[in-house]
């Protein structure tokens, strides 16, 4: 009996020390697997920090290259508005950017608000969705050509700012309905909730409330917008022209030369630079070149910047009730 217990008793000693070494090895893979994902991670980590420091590398050398070539090219002739001066570009640029905001910004938002809070889910919806996105992805020759036949021949007009703002609208209006859609859609629901429980209507609530809290994001599609703007070239060329008739000293924008006349033709900066690059037959064709791509990267920057503080200081006013 004594010997049948002992026989059992090492073979449960046996199989616990099978056990034990089961759960130490195991213990031991998952601490093995731990090591190497965490080695994993930090690769892949590493990596993506590498992309993405070559990346800043890479936009940053470009654009300090073309600066370096404008500040080499830059004078007081070529920084005119007479001439070969690049001053009336300069303002063609502004203004039809400008004129194309004022079309593009209510249409935009008022289309993206309406997907966002009323439009709902149904055939209608989905094919007014496909066409915003292929709206969105139209080559931009086909948008040009597109303003050129409705704009311009169906109106028996000439190249104008008009022409080329609408235009720019075409390519631009998807873009902030998309992105008015997104912010409405990332506010918390609790803005909402809350708004209709102080007794606010549906229509205040989104307009005073949601719309309100999405303006930082409205704000960025507004810049993105307007950067597409100030570089198209393809759109302009057959829309706005590839020449400016202008007289700084006649601001009556019913005067055929006045710069706030926008049926008259203008060049903007990126046509200029297509056009000298391309057809350029003077001896400072390169330089005139250089200082107006130079100038367009700072004016993007510029309004980035100007855009993105205005954009937080509306938010601040209008959240504050003030």
């Amino acid at each position: 009996m004594s010997k049948i217990d002992a026989g059992a008793g090492s073979q449960a000693g046996a199989q616990a020390a099978a056990g034990a070494g089961a759960a130490g090895s195991q213990k031991g893979a998952r601490a093995t697997s731990r090591t190497s994902a965490k080695v994993i991670d930090r690769i892949a980590t590493g990596v993506f920090y590498v992309v993405a420091a070559f990346f800043i590398l890479l936009l940053a050398s470009i654009t300090a290259y073309i600066l370096y070539k404008g500040a080499l090219a830059a004078s007081p002739e070529l920084l005119s508005f007479v001439g070969d001066g690049v001053g009336i570009q300069l303002f063609n640029t502004v203004y039809l950017v400008f004129l194309s905001l004022l079309v593009t910004m209510p249409v935009g938002i008022m289309t993206g608000l309406f997907m966002a809070e009323y439009a709902g889910s149904g055939f209608f919806v989905a094919i007014t969705r496909t066409c915003i996105e292929a709206l969105s992805s139209l080559p931009s020759i086909i948008v040009g050509l597109f303003g050129f036949l409705v704009f311009i021949q169906m109106t028996h007009s000439k190249w104008s700012l008009w022409a080329g703002s609408l235009s720019l609208a075409i390519i631009n209006v998807p873009l902030i309905a998309r992105t008015t859609e997104d912010a409405m859609r990332s506010v918390p629901r609790s803005y909402y909730d809350g708004s209709i429980a102080l007794g606010a209507s549906r229509w205040q609530t989104v307009t005073h409330v949601l719309l309100k809290a999405s303006i930082p994001r409205i704000i960025t599609g507004m810049i993105l917008a307007a950067g597409r703007g100030f570089g198209e070239a393809a759109v302009l060329l057959y829309t706005s022209g590839m020449s400016s008739d202008v007289n700084f000293h006649d601001w009556n924008p019913l005067s055929p030369t006045s710069p706030l006349n926008p049926l008259r033709s203008a060049d903007t900066l990126s046509v200029r630079i297509w056009s000298l690059k391309t057809e350029g037959i003077a001896a400072n064709s390169q330089q005139i070149a250089d200082l107006a791509a130079a100038i367009l990267i700072l004016l993007v920057f510029v309004f980035s910047l100007g855009s993105r503080a205005l954009g937080r200081r509306l938010q601040k006013r209008m959240l504050s009730g003030n």
